[in-house]
């Protein structure tokens, strides 16, 4: 019996670039914690976005932010991991060699940006509501650092893969490095990824990986899909994922809405 659902947001619970939950996916959700299986928001998206996203049913479910780099079950931090100061600045330098690419730094209490590109600004303040600091240099940011993401905004997957391999030769062996959508490359804390912070609270909750189900569309979801007993990948899912489940969807909605409909048998 499934005891725990767990799902990444953007390209999975969130289409088409959508930052609003369907009240559809709002009333499944409400209806499964109703029926006492847990519900955990996993993105690498911040907290504080994510409560925005989730805000009628913020305190029915729990979240994992930052791809694993934090977790927070009824209002409680239970796990944690940041960036190593002096990785996180030679990160920062490496990027900053190039002007094709614009960076968030995360942080427990906030993001931070720069102010180059007002479309990129526009979409981290305005469109996707993050907690936001904007600052004239960021790699003068103070840690601890929780995650460092980089984005391109107009030249698309093309210029994305190609850095990626170059990021990935350079800081491979010290930290994971991975897309997070087509126009995204996340550095996630060493030793985090949504994986382990769904293991570190299914201890808590004394919940096995057999008896949860997972959806995710990216490689920043791989470990999660592959803890858990049931995975889904997204049918538009990054080339490979569809590998590391054990089903294919197009609505996670759907699922969810069959899920109910077995327990309710």
């Amino acid at each position: 019996m499934i005891k725990l659902v767990a799902s990444d947001l953007d390209g999975t619970l969130l289409q088409g670039g959508a930052q609003e939950l369907t009240p559809r996916a709002i009333e499944l959700i409400h209806q499964l914690t109703q029926k006492g299986i847990y519900f955990v928001s996993a993105s690498g998206r911040q907290y504080d976005n994510q409560c925005r996203v989730f805000e009628k049913i913020k305190d029915e479910i729990s979240f994992i932010a930052e791809n694993g780099s934090i977790c927070v079950h009824q209002g409680e931090v239970i796990s944690r991991a940041t960036i190593d100061d002096e990785l996180a600045s030679r990160i920062l330098e490496e990027i900053k060699k190039q002007n094709h690419f614009e960076v968030v730094v995360s942080r427990e209490d906030t993001c931070f940006i720069e102010d180059h590109d007002p479309a990129f600004v526009n979409h981290i303040v305005n469109v996707m509501q993050n907690t936001t600091q904007i600052v004239d240099d960021i790699t003068k940011v103070e840690g601890p650092i929780l995650k460092i993401a980089i984005c391109n905004m107009t030249d698309g997957p093309h210029i994305i893969d190609k850095y990626l391999k170059h990021l990935q030769d350079m800081f491979g062996d010290e930290i994971k490095v991975v897309t997070s959508g087509n126009l995204w490359i996340d550095f996630i804390a060493p030793g985090a990824n949504k994986g382990t912070a769904l293991k570190t609270l299914l201890e808590l909750l004394h919940v096995r990986p057999e008896e949860c189900m997972a959806f995710g569309d990216q490689y920043n979801d791989v470990e999660m899909l592959q803890l858990v007993g049931t995975s889904y990948s997204m049918s538009n899912a990054a080339p490979g994922i569809a590998y590391y489940s054990t089903y294919v969807t197009d609505s996670v909605e759907d699922v969810l809405e069959d899920l109910i409909q077995e327990i309710d048998e």
